[in-house]
């Protein structure tokens, strides 16, 4: 699940893999996921926001920005949700995300939609969703090194959408009262609640995750509610590594080891 090259892969339906791919098992369901390690692998950013992101039974979904469909399909396994969507830009990482959907057989509760998150109102009917999600691109055009293999850039750095343009379209296509769930970095905080605010999605609910006990978060999550009242709900911190190279328990139990 985590991508390393040393990983165990998943031989069935190799038919779907396209040069350089591979079947991880996700440890959920047999469920297994195409990933290609020069091109696009999800992480553990992935994993926490499908524990810290509700749906409710019934409930329909949809993540912006999905990359090869991690967290719709983590969040079939997860949850009660009726059905889920994954928006994704790269035509080379939706079709692993297609190819992903179809080796579940998870055609009927998930669709893969290839187009663009600035436009994501336009095509999607405003206010169809229940829950909102995003792994966003954390580093802005100021920030870092972009990669100079354009799939990790587009992943990592806002080449293609801001952050902005992900809260203005998820608030757009969330109902009244729905969630919306993001992971980012905790230096952009500020600048997080203060776009959530502006497009009316209050924040509700904030967890930091620490790679170790005694050092700084490197992520947060967050949750909003479309038109909530303001009072938000601080949950204990997560800390990901017991030691190097080891997980503590409840991140093993976040994979389904």
């Amino acid at each position: 699940m985590i991508c390393d090259d040393n990983r165990e892969t998943i031989r069935s339906d190799e038919e779907l893999l396209y040069p350089g791919e591979r079947f991880d098992d996700l440890q959920r369901n047999h469920y297994k996921i195409i990933q290609n390690p020069k091109n696009f692998c999800f992480g553990i950013d992935a994993v926490l926001l499908s524990a810290f992101t509700k749906v409710k039974k019934g409930e329909t979904a949809i993540d912006l920005g999905t990359g090869n469909g991690i967290l719709p399909i983590l969040l079939e396994a997860k949850t009660q949700g009726k059905h889920f969507t994954g928006l994704e830009i790269q035509e080379e990482i939706f079709s692993m995300a297609v190819r992903s959907v179809k080796a579940n057989h998870l055609e009927a509760k998930i669709d893969i939609v290839c187009g663009d998150i600035k436009e994501a109102s336009s095509l999607f009917k405003p206010s169809s969703f229940q829950v909102v999600t995003s792994n966003p691109p954390y580093m802005n055009v100021h920030h870092g090194l972009k990669n100079p293999r354009l799939p990790k850039a587009i992943a990592r750095h806002e080449i293609l959408c801001t952050l902005e343009d992900v809260i203005r379209e998820a608030s757009k296509l969330l109902e009244v009262n729905g969630r919306f769930y993001i992971v980012h970095r905790p230096f952009r905080l500020v600048e997080l609640f203060h776009l959530m605010t502006t497009y009316q999605l209050e924040p509700k609910t904030l967890q930091m995750v620490h790679p170790y006990i005694n050092k700084e978060p490197t992520m947060v999550l967050v949750e909003g509610r479309k038109g909530g009242a303001p009072m938000i709900t601080t949950l204990p911190p997560i800390v990901v590594y017991e030691a190097k190279g080891t997980y503590r328990p409840e991140i093993y139990e976040l994979y389904g080891f």
